[in-house]
């Protein structure tokens, strides 16, 4: 396929703008990628696909449903990034609700997975549909307890079994929940992207640039870019015919380029990575169920190899933070973030925050699993700002905007987003008469990656390892799961 006389232009290299260039570039649409930084996807690292919003109580059914089919398109097109590892779900004694009060979402999630299955057999990436979810009882996890560790999983209880041995039952209500949500690898979908731009002749990669200045082109209808190197601090100007700011949590400073305003915010939070030498056997994602905010937040345990694992506390001396979110204002788009955070997403943590939060996060994990106390803080937390559209503070499954002609937003909030903003764009170019409809063929199937999708998975392993030496992190993290 061909798209000769179409430039597009993708602001931000992260999940968002490298999974809209790869599917722009696919299609034989001449694509340049600018990016800030020295890699691709070097943004928030994220770990999870959100297929469902079990993480989120608080977001509507419609969004846990959208969550869902996003996150099942998203494993469909890159298969090699997907940790498949179930989620456990558990609401502590202090919690005002009873799990059985979430029986009535997982339900609307299970049968929505059905019916997405029932129309396209492909659609089958998260187990069988009626095992979306098992309930298990006090008396069930004691007897889990008493089992032998597995080496692999079997069957869908095996995941428990680890869990079982360490878990302080008398802090929890029954049943407990166990959810097919699956998690992905940020380091892996880096990989991906690289090892694919490389074999597509239409995507074109411009690192450690920075966009300083856009303007319109008036005949034929474009945009002139003002962009300089971040290393040379050369300038040069290049035209395009459509732009997509994909810049995350600094998507608007391009919109303050156009002078085009934008309710937003920004919500800076952080997770921690520490190492538990004495764990043993498979690990689930563990969610302990609370109010954000509160001392109680939820507490997240995300499980790697060899005794890793990330750890979220929805507290704001853990994973969030005082003046954490901000909103624009009038006259500006962008959020104003505090300096310090800033600082923080920049340039380097103080160590004595680093380990006052990840200790903090240690303890509020053993809380309900007591041995993890001995666990050890590893160093770097994984962090970000996360871009919020609009308003509504629980917003999370949104994809993209538009408000000038020939111009996109990505406004992805959940990484599993990417794809159906990249789709929803796709449509703006269609209706913008910028691609012809009678060239894209087989093309125009979301899920039409076939060079991203031949890369193989010892290159991108190889490479995923690579990246998260480069940023500070353990290797685990960019080793899959399952």
């Amino acid at each position: 396929m061909n798209q000769p006389s179409t430039k597009v232009a993708v602001i931000g290299g992260g999940v968002a703008g490298a999974t809209i260039a790869l599917r722009f570039s696919e299609l034989g649409i001449d694509t340049t990628v600018i990016e800030q930084g020295d890699t691709l996807v070097n943004g928030p690292p994220f770990c999870h696909l959100h297929a469902g919003g079990n993480f989120y109580r608080e977001i509507s059914d419609e969004q846990c449903l959208t969550l869902l089919q996003q996150a099942i398109e998203t494993a469909k097109v890159f298969p090699l990034a997907i940790n498949a590892r179930a989620t456990l779900v558990a609401l502590p004694k202090t919690e005002k609700t009873e799990p059985l009060d979430l029986l009535p979402r997982l339900c609307k999630l299970r049968e929505r997975y059905r019916q997405l299955v029932k129309e396209d057999a492909s659609n089958e990436v998260l187990g069988e549909p009626d095992e979306y979810f098992e309930l298990y009882s006090q008396s069930q996890l004691q007897a889990l307890a008493n089992s032998p560790l597995p080496t692999k999983i079997t069957k869908r209880s095996d995941w428990l079994i680890a869990f079982a041995k360490h878990v302080d039952m008398s802090k929890l209500k029954f049943p407990l929940v166990l959810v097919q949500e699956y998690g992905w690898s940020a380091f892996r979908i880096a990989a991906i992207a690289e090892l694919a731009q490389q074999n597509l002749a239409s995507c074109h990669i411009k690192l450690a640039s920075k966009v300083n200045a856009i303007a319109p082109r008036v005949a034929p209808d474009g945009w002139q870019l003002t962009i300089e190197n971040q290393h040379t601090k050369a300038t040069e100007q290049l035209d395009f015919d459509y732009v997509v700011n994909a810049c995350g949590f600094k998507s608007g400073e391009i919109d303050d380029l156009i002078k085009i305003n934008r309710q937003r915010m920004v919500e800076f939070k952080a997770a921690y990575v520490a190492h538990w030498p004495q764990s043993q056997g498979l690990w689930p994602e563990v969610l302990f169920y609370g109010e954000r905010g509160t001392p109680q937040g939820m507490a997240q345990l995300t499980p790697y190899h060899n005794g890793y694992f990330q750890l979220h506390g929805m507290t704001k001396e853990i994973t969030l933070f005082e003046q954490g979110l901000v909103a624009s204002s009038n006259s500006s788009a962008q959020p104003k973030l505090p300096q310090i955070f800033l600082d923080k997403i920049y340039h380097q943590w103080p160590p004595a925050t680093v380990e006052s939060r990840t200790l903090g996060a240690i303890k509020h994990i053993s809380q309900f699993i007591p041995e993890f106390s001995s666990a050890q803080v590893y160093g770097k937390p994984m962090f970000g700002a996360q871009q919020i559209p609009g308003e509504d503070p629980d917003l999370r499954a949104m994809s993209a905007s538009f408000s000038h002609k020939r111009y996109a937003r990505a406004e992805i909030v959940k990484a599993s987003s990417a794809l159906n903003a990249a789709d929803a764009i796709l449509r703006d170019l269609l209706n913008c008469g910028l691609v012809d409809v009678n060239q894209l063929g087989e093309g125009l199937d979301k899920h039409h990656f076939p060079v991203t999708q031949a890369c193989q998975e010892k290159q991108v392993t190889e490479l995923a390892l690579a990246y998260a030496k480069a940023r500070g992190y353990p290797a685990e993290l960019a080793v899959n799961v399952l």
